[in-house]
Parts: structure tokens; C-alpha cells; sequence
């Protein structure tokens, strides 16, 4: 596996990312929410994944851009936990939801929690 986050990954659909809103199952593990779906895309990998930062909770673009960042790294890291098992194709959205920025070890660590939720979920629905 390579651990990159390449174009092909990105969720960029307008049409999905409303559909993911409306219809997705949320994972919370402060300060991260997944909100993940289902759903069919021509990605070579088994998920297509976007990041957000409300603007509510982190008021300075700065920020909010330094912290999506930090996060497309984790996650680039760790994206081998979620895809290892899958055999179907998903959609993922993860929200920040902390009023400041978080070191990159504790989002780590929410970022594992929420992978070893989403599993279970995927097992016990299958």
C-alpha cells in the first residue's frame, strides 16, 4: 500500500458529499466525527474521503486550513486501518469539532479510535 493521498482519493462530488450529509452514519471520538456511506465510485481505492472545519467552532481560515491539514496527514498515515478489510466502496467526511487546534498525536489517537469503531460497525452490519 502507498501511503499517499493522491487525486483519485479526494471527495470532490458535490452530489456525494450532500448525499453522504443526508443519509451517512456518524462515528464520534472527540475531536473527530466520521461520517461515513456506502456508496459506488470509480476510485481504484476503496474510499473517496473529504475534511471540513466548521468555521463556527475555528473562527481564522489560518487555522482552520493548519488543522485540515493536519489531519489529510494523519489520516494519510493511517488510512491502511480502514481499508485493510473493506470490500466495498465508501465515502468519508471527518469534522473537526474542537474549539482550538489539537496536537497531531491526540488527533492520532482519535483517528485509530474511530477506525476500530468503524470496522466493528462494517462486521456487525455484514
Amino acid at each position: 500500500m502507498r501511503y499517499t493521498l493522491g487525486k483519485y482519493e479526494k471527495l470532490k462530488s458535490k452530489k456525494a458529499i450532500e448525499q453522504l450529509f443526508a443519509e451517512g452514519n456518524r462515528i464520534n471520538s472527540f475531536p473527530l466525527q466520521l461520517i461515513y456511506l456506502k456508496n459506488k465510485h470509480q476510485s481504484k481505492f476503496p474510499i473517496k474521503v473529504g475534511f471540513t472545519v466548521p468555521k463556527r467552532s475555528v473562527k481564522l481560515a489560518v487555522h482552520r486550513n493548519r488543522i485540515k491539514r493536519v489531519m489529510r496527514e494523519v489520516y494519510r498515515k493511517n488510512k491502511h486501518l480502514f481499508s485493510n478489510n473493506l470490500k466495498e466502496h465508501y465515502i468519508f467526511m471527518f469534522i473537526y469539532s474542537a474549539k482550538e487546534e489539537i496536537k497531531q498525536e491526540d488527533l492520532e489517537f482519535s483517528l485509530k479510535k474511530i477506525s476500530t469503531k468503524f470496522i466493528s460497525k462494517i462486521i456487525e452490519n455484514a
